[in-house]
């Protein structure tokens, strides 16, 4: 149950419309669920204001699904990040509404709709080339399951900086911006230095042998000379989402 859920109902027992021990029968939910193969929090929600994120790789469909059934019982949907076709075909046909995006290897079931903030600038996310929109996409779901609006501004790399360059008004309109890139991973710099808002890097494993499946530009990106450069894991798009969201706040 996500805070504002719980905001709503501590209202609703204090106005006196809900009865004491109807909240409680909401509440009293154990933080955690035992499944012979996973622990649920179910807790997460109320903590950090978006249900446990279930992590899809690694994970037979049937233990996929079945942890998506409790969470999704909870009432908040769900999220699924790199999710296999098998797994994201098992969810969608288990679970009506579910959303796959099979360049983000996600699957997103929507829950109760939150309200957007009328203040919330967007999150923009930047890619450097088009072999670096999985991890983008990625980041980009997160983003909309979190509630955050979402902006793209895709294939800038500094190859041909111009194309970026071109693009100072959605620049200008972020609340922060996360940066997508692989090869020499020298995009984060530059528009770590166009930028007054937070610069998220997310290093991708796109690129040819010395790249080093993305080693070379997590390193220039740890290297950044733009001041307050953050940088991300490798691939990990959903990362530097969750890093966007809590800096912009509920």
């Amino acid at each position: 149950m996500r805070r504002d859920r719980v905001r709503a109902l501590l209202q609703a027992v204090a106005s006196g419309h809900t009865p004491v021990d109807d909240a409680l029968v909401q509440l009293d939910q154990a933080p955690l669920e035992a499944l012979s193969f996973a622990q649920i929090d179910h807790h997460r929600a109320l903590r950090h204001g978006f249900p446990e994120v279930v992590f899809g790789e690694g994970k037979t469909v049937e233990q996929a699904t079945a942890i998506c059934e409790r969470i999704a019982a909870h009432g908040d949907g769900f999220l699924v990040t790199r999710a296999s076709p098998e797994l994201r075909a098992a969810l969608v046909a288990r679970f009506s509404g579910a959303e796959a995006n099979a360049l983000g290897r996600t699957v997103w079931l929507r829950g109760a709709a939150r309200a957007a903030r009328a203040d919330a600038r967007p999150v923009l996310v930047i890619t450097a080339g088009t072999g670096d929109l999985p991890v983008a996409e990625e980041a980009a779901v997160t983003l909309d399951a979190l509630g955050c609006s979402v902006a793209r501004l895709v294939d800038v790399g500094v190859a041909g900086i111009h194309r970026l360059l071109s693009q100072q008004g959605a620049l200008a309109e972020a609340g922060v911006v996360i940066v997508v890139a692989g090869m020499d991973g020298a995009l984060p710099s530059v528009v770590g230095g166009l930028v007054r808002v937070p610069v998220i890097a997310v290093p991708t494993s796109i690129g040819y042998g010395a790249s080093f499946h993305g080693l070379a530009a997590l390193l220039t990106m740890l290297n950044s000379c733009a001041a307050g450069v953050t940088v991300c894991n490798i691939d990990n798009g959903f990362g530097a989402a969750m890093a966007a969201a809590r800096i912009l706040g509920d």
